[in-house]
C-alpha cells in the first residue's frame, strides 16, 4: 500500500527542500542533487497534474481555481528548473542566481499548494480515497521517471508547451 497521497506529496516537498540544501552546497555533487531534482521535481508536477488534481476537483470543499494555480505554479517551477539546468557549470555566478529563482519558485508553491489544495483535501477526502490517490500517484510518478522526465530535452517541451497555452 502506497500511503495517503497527502502525506506522499508532503514527502516530495521535504526532499525538494533537502535538495536544495544540497544544491547551495559548494561541496555537494550538484549536478547529480539537480538530475535528481529534475526527475523528481517533474515526475511529482505531471502525477499531481495527471491524476491527483483532478480527482480532487471533484469534492466540493477544494477549490477550482487554487488547482488551476497550482498548475500554473508547476509551469514556473519548470522555467525556472531549465534555466538552471542550461547553466551546466555549479561554479558559476548565474548557478547560485538561477538556483535561488528556482528555490523561490518552488517553496512559493509548496507553501501555497500545503495550505490551501492540500489542507482541504485532508478534510474534504475520505482517508480511503486519499489512499486509493497515493497508489494512483506513486504509479504516475514512477512512470514519469521511467520515461526520462527529467532529462532537459523533457523539460524544455514542458516549457514550450505552457508557452503555447499562454499565447
Amino acid at each position: 500500500m502506497a500511503g495517503d497521497v497527502i502525506e506522499l506529496i508532503l514527502a516530495d516537498h521535504r526532499r525538494f527542500e533537502d535538495l536544495f540544501r544540497v544544491l547551495r552546497d559548494n561541496s555537494a555533487d550538484r549536478l547529480g542533487a539537480l538530475r535528481e531534482l529534475a526527475e523528481l521535481l517533474v515526475a511529482h508536477a505531471e502525477a499531481e497534474e495527471g491524476e491527483v488534481y483532478p480527482a480532487l476537483r471533484r469534492f466540493q470543499d477544494i477549490d477550482d481555481h487554487e488547482v488551476e494555480h497550482g498548475a500554473e505554479e508547476h509551469a514556473e517551477g519548470h522555467q525556472a528548473l531549465l534555466a538552471l539546468m542550461e547553466v551546466g557549470d555549479p561554479e558559476s555566478e548565474a548557478w547560485d542566481e538561477k538556483l535561488e529563482e528556482l528555490v523561490k519558485a518552488i517553496n512559493h508553491h509548496l507553501d501555497e499548494e500545503e495550505r490551501t489544495i492540500l489542507n482541504d483535501a485532508r478534510d474534504a477526502v475520505p482517508e480511503q480515497r486519499r489512499r486509493e490517490l497515493g497508489e494512483i500517484f506513486v504509479k504516475a510518478r514512477a512512470a514519469r521517471v521511467s520515461a526520462g522526465c527529467g532529462d532537459i530535452s523533457h523539460v524544455r517541451d514542458l516549457v514550450e508547451q505552457t508557452k503555447h497555452r499562454v499565447d
